[in-house]
């Protein structure tokens, strides 16, 4: 059988604001997410049981991989005795905040669904991804949404608002270091409680937002992420150059969730080479940039 390709796009937290620690050791957060069009893919084909290659050199293939984990949880939800080979093609850099291993991880239960004759249903299939990775679940929407929760709480979005944030042409660029998700959360919460947003402030953040997207309005006022301040402070490099990107380009680049990758939404008639050859100047001919459009 040829093996069935699946896309797994990176994401990008348009607006990501912390709000507090849960007593399990995640955070509770309400986030804007959108899906981008670059990422990685995965190939997929029936076979007697789980096992993984991937490209990517570093990239392990073992059971620490989210795409066997996620294979075992199909597994114990669904009783199903049989397996796959997954071949990944790894475009989304480690340690980047955008999401590789989650979406990863989502396209690996899609495609297993589907073999298995789909026995979940979209409710109980969330379920697993959400218990495989906090950022699992939003990947199975195909578009962006809200996230609460520690991330296992996701909502579309209004018509109008998913149709113009859809096609918004945005560059991504990562240089070559990656920041651990657990080291910046656990500053966030050292610097607590004033590294954290209000629930109410966080709402208000995100109603301010989708209905500038809704009313088809500039977006670049309002992104936001909490984690920008304590990763900053350690990894100069990246407030450095995204003021530079702010003054000579006039653009509103973010970090993405806990980075090390940035990004910025592109007007129309924006000099995308000449942003580009900027930031390798700052960070180097190894640093990742790509031209991409939100899904």
């Amino acid at each position: 059988m040829t093996p069935l390709e699946y896309p797994c796009p990176a994401k990008l937290n348009l607006l990501l604001a912390v709000t507090g620690r849960r007593a399990d050791g995640f955070h509770d957060l309400v986030s804007l997410v959108a899906p981008v069009e670059f990422g990685d893919t995965l190939a997929v084909a029936p076979a007697a049981d789980f096992s993984l290659v991937c490209d990517a050199p570093g990239v392990p293939a073992d059971g620490t991989n989210l795409v066997l984990q996620a294979a075992r949880a199909f597994r114990a939800a669904t009783g199903w005795a049989g397996g796959a080979r997954f071949t990944l093609t790894k475009r989304i850099p480690p340690g980047a905040g955008l999401g590789g291993g989650s979406s990863d991880a989502a396209a690996a239960l899609q495609a297993l669904n589907a073999l298995a004759g789909r026995p979940l249903a979209a409710g109980p299939l969330a379920a697993v991804a959400a218990g495989v990775g906090s950022d699992c679940a939003l990947f199975l929407a195909g578009g962006p949404v809200v996230m609460r929760g520690r991330g296992e709480q996701v909502a579309g979005l209004a018509a109008a608002a998913r149709a113009r944030l859809g096609g918004r042409r945005v560059l991504i660029f990562k240089p070559d270091f990656g920041v651990a998700t657990p080291w910046a959360y656990a500053q966030l919460a050292a610097a607590a409680p004033g590294g954290y947003l209000e629930p109410a402030r966080a709402e208000a953040r995100l109603a301010d937002l989708l209905g500038a997207a809704g009313a088809g309005a500039g977006l670049e006022g309002g992104l936001f992420n909490s984690l920008e301040p304590p990763v900053f402070r350690k990894y100069a490099a990246l407030p450095a150059l995204l003021g530079q990107l702010r003054t000579r380009f006039g653009l509103a680049p973010r970090m993405s969730g806990s980075g090390s990758a940035c990004f910025a939404l592109l007007p129309d008639g924006a000099p995308v080479a000449e942003i580009a050859a900027r930031v390798r100047a700052a960070w180097g001919a190894a640093a990742l940039v790509v031209e991409t459009r939100l899904a």
